[in-house]
């Protein structure tokens, strides 16, 4: 059996900002890369939103692109 990550809680906004930036840290590792969907449990919609959120996040210096 292959190994199977540990979902992670988190709870699901209506709508998702790109300057929630706590929220929005919950679904990127401790490198500042975005976690995938089997990893946060979302679905694939809401997965596209936090997505392009972290992005517009980066573009707008509120997140990091890389953390050293």
């Amino acid at each position: 059996m292959a190994f199977q990550a540990e979902r992670e809680e988190i709870e699901n906004k209506k709508f998702v900002d790109y300057k929630d930036v706590v929220y929005l840290r919950q679904f990127t590792n401790p490198y500042a890369k975005i976690l995938s969907k089997k990893r946060t449990g979302v679905s694939a919609g809401k997965q596209r939103e936090i997505t392009l959120a972290i992005k517009r996040a980066r573009y707008m210096a509120l997140m990091p692109y890389l953390q050293a």
